[in-house]
């Protein structure tokens, strides 16, 4: 593993035994033609770590922007999602993301959500099959060698619980990826995935546009402190944390300075700080869900 301040080439070991580089790259609500040269440039900076998803519909302009880069697929994490009204067509899902990424396989595929939605009425949950059923099916996939490892997504503690006191759950989640920012710090959630040896992906890490971190004024504090952005000390909070993050931007020059977080480390008091700060927020609800996800029991 690579030395504690080295955080862009730090990784963190799964349960599998796979290693997820600690940062990547996000690319949720990108626009259309942003993605490729966002994930283009993004490896070419040394980033070996792109996330989407079928939901985000930019499959194929992320597969564009990893071949036109010119890393090695092998050098690259690639993790992707099952979305919601495929719950049960999972072969069909992970055969159209890699066809829309040009890729053999994935390192990593997620079911977006714990809602297996009814794709002829987006309002309606099927009334025959949940995410455990979904779950069954996933398992399957890293036997065909079309998905090295097979993780959730938006999972809090009730419904892993659900999950994973199945009897049919032969495989424990390699990865939760789940909201992560000092407004939404989720501690039971992240302990729990820890008690598991499921590991934590922070999205949404830097509050997502328009944050109203980028005000707080003890995170400005501590960013004019250490000389540094306000992006950069969100960053680093999640990575000494001990989960990875996947910062979103198509900006290049942003999306170098995010990578730049080498050779520095928060205060234990700084980590303190951020842990208290008072506001709170959540990114991503679940009202535009056709059930309840999340239960505010997480903090």
């Amino acid at each position: 593993m690579a030395s504690k301040l080295d955080h862009t080439k730090q990784t963190f070991t799964l349960n599998t035994g796979d290693k997820i580089p600690a940062i990547g790259l996000g690319t949720w609500q990108s626009k259309p033609n942003e993605v490729k040269e966002a994930v283009k440039i993004a490896l070419q900076k040394g980033y070996r770590h792109i996330d989407t998803a079928l939901a985000y519909g930019n499959e194929h302009e992320v597969g564009q922007g990893i071949k036109e880069s010119g890393v090695p697929r092998e050098e690259i994490w690639i993790t992707t999602k099952l979305d919601n009204p495929w719950h049960k067509r999972v072969q069909e899902g992970i055969d159209s993301s890699l066809k829309s990424l040009g890729v053999d396989y994935v390192d990593l595929y997620l079911m977006h959500w714990p809602s297996s939605t009814d794709p002829t009425d987006l309002k309606k949950h099927y009334p025959d099959w949940n995410f455990v059923n979904t779950w069954q099916e996933i398992q399957k996939l890293p036997a065909t060698g079309k998905v090295r490892n097979i993780g959730v997504s938006n999972f809090g503690i009730r419904n892993l619980e659900i999950l994973l006191n199945d009897p049919s759950t032969k495989i424990v989640p390699a990865v939760n990826q789940i909201e992560l920012h000092p407004n939404n710090p989720s501690p039971k959630l992240v302990a729990y995935n820890t008690s598991k040896g499921i590991h934590s992906t922070g999205y949404s890490c830097l509050g997502s546009t328009g944050s109203p971190l980028y005000r707080d004024p003890t995170v400005l504090k501590i960013a004019e402190d250490k000389g540094k952005t306000v992006q950069q000390v969100l960053l680093l909070w999640g990575l000494q944390k001990g989960w990875s993050v996947i910062p979103k931007s198509v900006n290049p020059e942003r999306i170098e300075k995010n990578f730049d977080i080498d050779g520095w480390e928060l205060t234990a008091e700084e980590i303190d700080k951020l842990d208290n700060l008072k506001d709170r927020f959540k990114v991503c609800g679940d009202a535009w869900l056709p059930i309840k996800v999340f239960f505010g029991d997480d903090e």
